[in-house]
Formats: structure tokens, C-alpha cells, sequence
């Protein structure tokens, strides 16, 4: 057990995913290049607040697992509590290996004030998160995660316990447009009326006008759900930057009050429909699909990332006039199957819309604790 010191350490570090889970099909291999951009404590402005250590576990010369300890003071700053985080976490079928990573995590954590461990977490609520538990049999969606069962037990019998259960629904049909019932049209446009809302997308035109409304709303929306860390203005940036080319403007929904908004949601088309099939992870065998997917609008996914209201505004329907809208362009664009999540287990006002609208839980992902 070591951290990651060198250049070829880094590369072994981002490679061990993918020799581990070659033979997985349903596993998606993200891009190399934006997990060493990630991993890169230069370009990542999530460093500007935060800190972290990586770790390699090695057997007879090969890597048999990965492991990061991450110290997110903003994230303290914003719970006042003294939390710190594991993530990237990647093992062998063997409980000795996932302690010995687990310990080096946390004996980087516990010094520095810490006094409990939470994760999977890469590197933040913000970031791919969460440990995959239940829905194993279907592909993850773009930015969400995907892990073989047994990482499961590795942890618990390690002593980590449930903190919170992260739920993720699925909508529509993988081929084609499923209709929308008449009584949620109905409701969605009684609802817009009667609140004296209208609806728009996003223009592209005037992007980032539009970019600082979305981070006004975010962080208005968010502050004050379990486990938000609130997006700084850097980082806000950089993810803007990495999806403005595969942003469609009608997946991002304006909810607007006497011209100001009131509330926005994000979807984006589910890219892990073509990472899916690059199993080596390079760039460039996937560009060419990829462009001819968008340009052909062969994309039959959609994942909903966002969907905020202000809290003066909550409890009036809008998140369904929202979800409304993204259905119905979604489904304009090709894309006639959607998730929605991830949600958090003890959010029953949201959760009841998304079985009033129709969508069905069907994975759900689980973040744990460990006191150090």
C-alpha cells in the first residue's frame, strides 16, 4: 500500500477500472483524459477548496485497488461538521485489500481533525457518488456510477454502515415516445396557470447570462439538502465548459415569474450510450460516434442532473411543469427514455411527484459512514 507518487503511478491509478471491469459490459468506461483532468489538482478548481491523497494497493507488482482520501473543508464549512470523504474506490474480490486501502484513507483523514469517513464520493456530492446496491442489471446513466455487488459486503464487513440511500427513477420507454397521460398535461398546464409561471430553454445564444442565472438557482435551490456542498463559481465554470457542446437547449428548462426565474431543471443526453461500447476509454474512438449520434439524434436516453424551485416557490407543482417539459422535448429529439435522480430516501415530496408523473424506481445508490 502506497500513495500515488509519480506520473506512472497516476496512469496505473486511472487504469485499474478498466482491467477490472473488462469482462462487465454494462460497466461504462469514462474517458481517460477527464479522469486525469479530474484527478489534476492544477486544472480541478475543486482543489481550491479541498485536498487529497490516492492510493494504490499493489500484489506481486500489479494493482489490485485504488482508493482517494479527500478533505472538502467547504463541505465542512457548509454542515459545520468535521467530515472527510473516500471516493474512487476500486478493489479485488478481497476483504484484505479493501482494509488496507480503507485504513489508508482514513489514517490520511484522521489527523487532520476528521472524525468520520463518508463515500463513496468522487470527489464530491457535486461528482459521482454513491455505492450501487440495488438496479445492477441495467447500464449507469452519464455521471453516475457503476460497481460489481461485491464491493457491497467489502465495505460493511469493514465496518462502514448506511448513511443515506440516494434513489434513481426511470421514465418513458427505450425505443419509443411513451404518450403522457392526459391528466398530468392537464394538471401541468392548470398548475402553470394558476401560479402566472411561464417556461422556457435555455439560450444558447446568450450562454452565459444564462450559466449565472443557473448558478444563482443552484445554489438557492440546494442549500439546504443533506450532503450539498455548494458549487463554486470555478467550478460551475469547468463543468459548463466540459458539456457546453452536448447541452440542448430545450433539456434546460426556464421556470420563469414576471420575467424572473423561479426554478430550472437540467437533462442531458445520456453520452454513456456511446463511452458504453469504447471499452479502452480513448477519445478519439468515441468522437466520431458520438458527433454522429447528436447531429443524427440517435441518442434514446436522457438523464435529468437538476431540478430546483426556490423555496418560495416549492410545493405548487412546478417540478412537474418541468419534468412536463423535458419529457415532451426529450421526446422531440429522439430521446424517449429518461432518468430522474439521484433523489435522497427521505425527500417524500419530490419522490411523490416522480410516481405522480410516472417514473418508477429502479437503482438505488447508497453512501456510507465510518467514525475515525
Amino acid at each position: 500500500m502506497r500513495p500515488v507518487s509519480s506520473t506512472r503511478d497516476r496512469r496505473r491509478f486511472i487504469d485499474l477500472p478498466y482491467r477490472l471491469h473488462a469482462a462487465d459490459t454494462l460497466w461504462v468506461p469514462p474517458l481517460r483524459r477527464d479522469v486525469h483532468a479530474l484527478l489534476d489538482r492544477q486544472r480541478n478548481p475543486f482543489f481550491e477548496h479541498a485536498s487529497a491523497e490516492y492510493f494504490l494497493a499493489e500484489r506481486g507488482g500489479a494493482v489490485v485497488g485504488r482508493i482517494a482520501a479527500i478533505q472538502n473543508q467547504l463541505h465542512n464549512e457548509t454542515h459545520h461538521d468535521q467530515v472527510g470523504f473516500f471516493g474512487f474506490f476500486e478493489c479485488i474480490d478481497d476483504q484484505s485489500v479493501a482494509d488496507a486501502l480503507l485504513t489508508a484513507a482514513a489514517a490520511w483523514l484522521k489527523p487532520r481533525g476528521l472524525d468520520t469517513m463518508r463515500g463513496p464520493a468522487s470527489f464530491s456530492t457535486n461528482d459521482e457518488c454513491g455505492l450501487l446496491v440495488d438496479g445492477f442489471d441495467t447500464p449507469p446513466t452519464i455521471m453516475m456510477p457503476h460497481n460489481p455487488p461485491y464491493y457491497q459486503p467489502l465495505l460493511e464487513r469493514a465496518g462502514f454502515f448506511k448513511a443515506k440511500d440516494l434513489l434513481v427513477y426511470e421514465g418513458g420507454h427505450p425505443t419509443h415516445e411513451a404518450p403522457i397521460p392526459d391528466r398530468i398535461i392537464r394538471a401541468t398546464t392548470l398548475i402553470a396557470q394558476r401560479v402566472g409561471v411561464t417556461i422556457r430553454p435555455m439560450r444558447m445564444d446568450d450562454f452565459d447570462r444564462e450559466l449565472a442565472t443557473i448558478k444563482d438557482l443552484y445554489q438557492r435551490c440546494w442549500e439546504k439538502n443533506w450532503g450539498f456542498v455548494p458549487m463554486t463559481e470555478a467550478e460551475i465554470d469547468h463543468l459548463a465548459e466540459q458539456f457546453r457542446p452536448v447541452v440542448v437547449a430545450d433539456l434546460v428548462p426556464f421556470v420563469e415569474k414576471d420575467g424572473v426565474p423561479i426554478a430550472f431543471g437540467l437533462a442531458l443526453p445520456d453520452l454513456n450510450v456511446i463511452f458504453r461500447k469504447n471499452r479502452k476509454g480513448y477519445l478519439l474512438p468515441a468522437l466520431i460516434p458520438l458527433l454522429w449520434a447528436l447531429k443524427r439524434k440517435t441518442l434514446r436516453r436522457t438523464r435529468i442532473l437538476l431540478l430546483g424551485v426556490t423555496p418560495e416557490y416549492r410545493g405548487k407543482g412546478l417540478d412537474a411543469v418541468l419534468y412536463h417539459w423535458i419529457w415532451t422535448r426529450a421526446a422531440q429529439h429522439g430521446m424517449y427514455w429518461g432518468e430522474a435522480g439521484w433523489l435522497l430516501e427521505d425527500n417524500p415530496a419530490i419522490i411523490a411527484g416522480m410516481v405522480k408523473m410516472g417514473f418508477v424506481q429502479y437503482k438505488v445508490y447508497r453512501m456510507y459512514d465510518r467514525p475515525l
